[in-house]
């Protein structure tokens, strides 16, 4: 079973700032044309998609990828079972993408889509 990174976020306090930040750093252009206002980037003939936007209330942001899996439920046991934490578990966040979040053993957020 092979996994890929495919989308990588960075969230903090400010969404909007930080849209504004790297859209202008590296001329991005950010489709922020969904509920909540998170910046969607895509970009011709890449696979990874990126996303920028605020932070979950009580969070202060991060840097976060996603790897994809066949089979998450199988990966979260894994991760578990390794010493991780499943600090969000399976979630549909849109019609076609269901992700989790998790915790490696030193705390590092990664997220699965």
């Amino acid at each position: 079973m092979s996994s890929e990174v495919v989308h990588v976020e960075v969230t903090g306090k400010n969404g909007e700032a930080l849209q504004r930040f790297y859209s202008e750093a590296f001329g991005w252009k950010l489709d922020t044309n969904n509920p909540g206002g998170y910046g969607m980037l895509r970009q011709d003939g890449q696979k990874i998609t990126g996303g920028i936007g605020g932070a979950q209330q009580g969070s202060q942001g991060g840097v976060t990828f996603y790897v994809h899996t066949d089979d998450p439920k199988a990966t979260l046991a894994r991760i578990e079972k390794l010493g991780g934490k499943v600090l969000m578990p399976l979630t549909q966040v849109a019609p076609e993408t269901t992700i989790a979040l998790f915790a490696d053993p030193e705390g590092h957020v990664v997220g699965l889509m």
